[in-house]
C-alpha cells in the first residue's frame, strides 16, 4: 500500500489560530481559524523588516547608514534595544535589535528613517500587505504595540513569512541568530525553538495581554521548508510546543518537490510561417508542489499545446498547459510559456507552410 494512504488527521493544536504552510509551493498542510482577524502583537514587526530589506534590496538605504534616534523612538514603551536618544545606530544594528530583541525603540527608529514619520511608515506597510495578498490585516503602528485597529491573520503572516524567505533569503540568516548585544545588553532571541530543534531557523515571536503568545517559525529538512503560525496560546512554552506539533507533523508526512526549473524546456513545438519551424516551451519560474512522503513516482504530467502555432512568436507567449496529477487530484495547472523569440518567416516560406498546413488539416 501507498505510504501516501496513510496520513491520519493533524494534530489538535492549541490556541486560537494557526496554520502550517509549505513556503514553496504555498500548499496548505492544516488550519484552524486562519482567517480570523486577532491582534499580531509583535509579529507585526515582520512587516517592519521587511519592508527594510526591500530598501535594502532597491538600493535606497544601506546597512551602513546611520540612523538618528529620536526622543521618541527612546521612549517606545515595550520591549526594547536600548538605543539611547540623540545617537546615530546603523541600519545594521537596528535590524537586529527589530529581529532578535524585538526592540520597538528600534523599530520605531527605523521607521521615521526611512518614511518620516511613524505614521507614514504605516501606510507604506498597510500598502505592502495589500501588495502580498495579505487582505485581513492591518497595521496601526511599526511595533505590534496594542490597537483597536490593528489586527492580522495566521494565514497573512504566513504569508508574509514566505515573503520574507524566498524575496530576501540574503537578510533570512538574522532569524536564526540566538542572540544580540547593542549598547553592551546581550539579549536572546525568543524564538526559544531555536535551541530545541535545529531544523528551525526563523521567524519571530509576539506577546500582549489581548493577543496571547504568539509564534511564526520557519523550518527546512533537506529540500522541505514549512511555516507554522500559531496565535494566542497561553505561554511562551504552549506557543513552541504547538508548533512542534504541527512541524513535527509536516515534516513526518510530506515533502516538497520542484517539479520544473525556471527556463527549463519542457519540449519543442512546432512552428508554422517562422524562420524557424521549433519553439522551445516551458515555465518561466520554479514550480513546486507539497505531496505525501514517498510519492513522487506517482505523479503524472501532460503538456497539452495550442494545435497551431503560428510565427510571430515573442518569449513568454501562452502556447499551452501543463498539468501534475496525483492519483486524479491536479496539482499544477498553469500555461506553457515560449522561451525562445521565432519572428515571422519570409514571403515565400509563409506561402509553403500554409499550403502544408491547410493539406495537413485537410486529411485530419
Amino acid at each position: 500500500m501507498a505510504q501516501s494512504t496513510l496520513i491520519p488527521s493533524p494534530p489538535q493544536i492549541a490556541g486560537s489560530s494557526y496554520i502550517l504552510m509549505d513556503s514553496k509551493s504555498g500548499r496548505i498542510i492544516m488550519e484552524e481559524n486562519s482567517h480570523e482577524r486577532l491582534p499580531p502583537a509583535s509579529l507585526a514587526k515582520m512587516m517592519t523588516a521587511y519592508i527594510v530589506e526591500k530598501e535594502l534590496a532597491d538600493g535606497r538605504i544601506s546597512k551602513t547608514d546611520m540612523v538618528p534616534i529620536s526622543v521618541r523612538a527612546w521612549k517606545t514603551e515595550g520591549s526594547r534595544t536600548f538605543v539611547r536618544e540623540g545617537t546615530s545606530v546603523s541600519v545594521d544594528d537596528l535590524i537586529h535589535g527589530v529581529i532578535i530583541q524585538s526592540g520597538n525603540d528600534a523599530s520605531v527608529a527605523l521607521a521615521e528613517y526611512i518614511a518620516g514619520s511613524e505614521g507614514a511608515f504605516v501606510d507604506i506597510m498597510n500598502q505592502q500587505a495589500q501588495l502580498l495578498g495579505m487582505k485581513d490585516t492591518h497595521f496601526e503602528n511599526a511595533t505590534g504595540l496594542p490597537h483597536d485597529n490593528h489586527y492580522s491573520t495566521a494565514y497573512d503572516l504566513a504569508i508574509l513569512a514566505r515573503a520574507i524567505i524566498n524575496d530576501y533569503p540574503e537578510n533570512y540568516p538574522i532569524y536564526s541568530k540566538k542572540t544580540f548585544t547593542y549598547n553592551n545588553i546581550q539579549q536572546p532571541n525568543r524564538n526559544g525553538l531555536l535551541w530545541r530543534d535545529d531544523r528551525v531557523d526563523g521567524l519571530k515571536t509576539g506577546h500582549t495581554n489581548e493577543a496571547g503568545y504568539c509564534l511564526v517559525a520557519s523550518a527546512k529538512r533537506d529540500n522541505t521548508r514549512f511555516i507554522a503560525v500559531v496565535m494566542g496560546t497561553k505561554s511562551s512554552k504552549a506557543r513552541e510546543q504547538e508548533v512542534q506539533k504541527m512541524l513535527n507533523y509536516g515534516f513526518r508526512y510530506y515533502q516538497s518537490e520542484r517539479l520544473f526549473r525556471a527556463g527549463q524546456g519542457l519540449m519543442d513545438a512546432r512552428v508554422w510561417a517562422g524562420q524557424s519551424d521549433q519553439v522551445a516551451v516551458g515555465l518561466t519560474r520554479d514550480v513546486y508542489v507539497t505531496i505525501p512522503q514517498g510519492s513522487r513516482n506517482e505523479l503524472e504530467s501532460v503538456v497539452d499545446l495550442d494545435s497551431v502555432i503560428k510565427a510571430p512568436i515573442k518569449i513568454g507567449d501562452e502556447l499551452g498547459r501543463v498539468k501534475v496529477m496525483l492519483k486524479g487530484d491536479v496539482l499544477v495547472d498553469q500555461p506553457v510559456l515560449a522561451l525562445n523569440e521565432v519572428p515571422e518567416g519570409g514571403f515565400f516560406k509563409r506561402i509553403w507552410d500554409a499550403i502544408k498546413l491547410f493539406v495537413i488539416q485537410l486529411f485530419q
